[in-house]
């Protein structure tokens, strides 16, 4: 492989590897406790648009990021 798409697509895969952990770091958390489970599962706003949502689009950019920086590691260890 040309060292130099090789230096490009290692930059490119540190810098998704810290939007990722930043994105994963900005994401609530599943569990909510003990008070979530006691006030029982009230339908709101924000859980019937769940899939618009800022939390919607930090799991779904994640994702996208994730795909992306394995397909990049994986043509880095192929070629």
């Amino acid at each position: 492989m040309n060292p130099t798409l090789e230096l490009i697509l290692t930059i490119l895969l540190v810098v998704i590897g810290v939007v990722m952990t930043v994105m994963i770091l900005m994401q609530n958390s599943k569990s909510e406790g003990l008070s979530a489970s006691l006030s029982g599962a009230a339908e709101t706003f924000f859980g019937k648009n769940k899939g618009r949502s800022v939390e919607a689009k930090l799991q779904r950019g994640t994702l996208y990021l994730a795909i992306v920086f394995f397909l990049i590691l994986l043509i880095l260890l192929i070629f």
